[in-house]
């Protein structure tokens, strides 16, 4: 006997081209409390999206797809560097990495534009605002740039973690052609750091 899988969102994840698809989950630090899960995949149209489910109300082993509550979506240019990850920091703040939007090179120059969320890691206060609020200790909470911007300077951090130790933040971001590469960040930090100098050129 095969189990029903704990949330069935298939008819909603899009999985055409490469790089798609259902790329990260969360749960929400007080999740025995509250039921709630995040998950962030590329819907039917190459959209980026989070959304929130709860656990079923009358079986904790599944999660109720019906309860989705859409958090950010984002449009995707090409059909690589989605991004996906998406987890919770030490603050209780809800973490994303953006990918650049695809293609070689940062062909929209997004990893050095602050006025779009590709190419970011993207920090947001998932238990107040509707869907969110901005946490006030981000960099361009006040301007300057889009609110829920972190860091940015990313070709594709597609995973990254904290160190259940520390609050350090490691991060893997996807190279072109010679290097790949593992970011660090200090528990602590300010943010609104650049990583690095792309795109390039």
């Amino acid at each position: 006997r095969v189990d029903p899988a704990f949330l069935d969102i298939r008819d909603r994840v899009g999985t055409r081209g490469f790089e798609r698809g259902l790329l990260g989950l969360a749960f929400h630090p007080d999740y025995v409390r509250n039921g709630f899960l995040y998950v962030n995949y590329t819907d039917q149209r190459g959209r980026t999206v989070v959304e929130r489910y709860t656990v079923s109300a009358t079986d904790p082993n599944r999660a109720d797809p019906n309860t989705a509550k859409l958090i950010m979506q984002i449009d995707q240019p090409f059909a690589n560097h989605n991004g996906g990850m998406i987890a919770f920091g030490p603050d209780g703040y809800l973490y994303s990495g953006m990918g650049d939007g695809g293609g070689a090179g940062d062909p929209i120059r997004a990893g050095q534009d602050l006025n779009t969320l590709l190419g970011k890691i993207v920090r947001i206060d998932v238990n107040n605002g509707n869907p969110y609020a901005i946490p006030a200790g981000n960099p361009f909470a006040n301007g300057g740039g889009l609110p829920e911007i972190w860091s940015y300077g990313w070709r594709n951090p597609w995973r990254f973690s904290f160190d259940r130790a520390t609050g350090d933040f490691y991060a893997g971001d996807v190279g072109q052609n010679a290097w790949e590469e593992i970011s660090y960040e200090k528990a602590g930090s300010p943010g609104g750091l650049n990583y690095g100098c792309w795109p390039s050129g």
